[in-house]
């Protein structure tokens, strides 16, 4: 396995399209030959990397290969496994991290550059905790940022609705910066026996009804809580079990990437040809601070690019599997 050809710590500095687009095609040159899997698939698509001279030339491992194979660099060692919420019948996608360190800083400079400094937030979490589901990736996520917050009342409160309705009321009593992440059934499981006032909270959604409520539309799920919490808008998470970077929506759907981020949408009869701006496809993610495994991925979502670094999720392909990850169809 060859040294990578640059600090890590330099995919956080980015701050321009050209910088992007280079240090994306240093990371392709070094996993073409360095992570097994993707070389292979390179391989078997007949492609020569140094003919790649252009982000849009890159081809993209299809998101199923985390269920069947070990995608990670050669020689590196997994210093964990996170899987997705897949069920048994469908097999579950696992991402081997190499460097967990890696996967905090990118997360935390990614929620930082949405949301200010976390120290100064208090994070309250409608999800499973730690100890329940310590092989997701956003649970590993949400438990670092609990941490990272100085605020005491930070914290998992799953299944305690009215601990939690006393905290959010002496939150909003204190004026607190205050975010609410949760599964989608679970916010709407807290606003049906408390439903609340307080125009100040960020409540964001990951998506996610497990079967245990009807599949409902974003804009209707999200008027829903916008009353139920007395809040403007919904905002929502956009990240995968395969990925160690998050894109975020402030409202209305539409989600921007941190600069390390970037997405790019495929045709649906050619999966190796780019859709152009507003044309629905299969979205293709570049994510540099998957480093150590595949910065190159083809998901199976659909989506449209919009312009100015930003994009909708507007469902899936059919026959893939539910994934908790904000995918709702519309």
């Amino acid at each position: 396995m060859s040294k990578l050809p640059f600090d890590i710590q330099s995919i956080f500095k980015i701050n321009s399209d050209q910088a992007f687009n280079e240090k994306a095609l240093e990371i392709f040159y070094w996993q073409a030959e360095n992570s097994p899997v993707y070389k292979e698939y390179i391989s078997s698509l007949n492609i020569t990397p140094s003919n790649i001279t252009n982000i849009e030339q890159i081809p993209f491992l299809p998101i199923q290969f985390f269920k069947s194979q070990e995608v990670i660099t050669e020689s590196k060692v997994p210093q964990t496994c996170f899987k997705s919420s897949g069920t048994t019948e469908t097999g579950r996608s696992q991402h081997l991290v190499a460097d967990l360190n890696l996967y905090k800083n990118s997360f935390t400079k990614g929620f930082e550059l949405a949301y200010g400094e976390i120290n100064n937030i208090c994070v309250i979490a409608l999800l499973p905790n730690y100890l329940e589901q310590g092989d997701s990736s956003l649970i590993y996520m949400i438990d670092s940022l609990i941490e990272q917050s100085n605020d005491v009342r930070s914290g998992f409160y799953l299944n305690v609705n009215q601990d939690l309705h006393a905290v959010l009321s002496n939150l909003k009593k204190s004026k607190t910066n205050t975010i609410l992440i949760g599964v989608t059934y679970a916010l709407l499981d807290f606003i049906d026996k408390h439903a609340t006032d307080f125009s100040e909270l960020i409540v964001m959604e990951t998506g996610g009804m497990k079967g245990r409520r009807k599949e409902i539309v974003r804009e209707e799920l999200h008027q829903i809580l916008s009353n139920g919490f007395g809040v403007k808008r919904i905002h929502s998470e956009y990240g995968m079990t395969e990925l160690l970077s998050q894109a975020y929506s402030k409202g209305d759907g539409i989600f921007t990437t941190p600069p390390w981020m970037k997405i790019l949408t495929r045709e649906i009869s050619d999966p190796l040809s780019l859709c152009k701006v507003n044309k629905t496809g299969g979205v293709n993610v570049i994510d540099l601070a998957n480093v150590y495994s595949c910065s190159f991925i083809a998901t199976q979502d659909l989506g449209k690019i919009i312009g100015n670094g930003q994009f909708e999720i507007l469902g899936r392909f059919d026959n893939s599997d539910t994934r908790g990850c904000n995918l709702m169809i519309q």
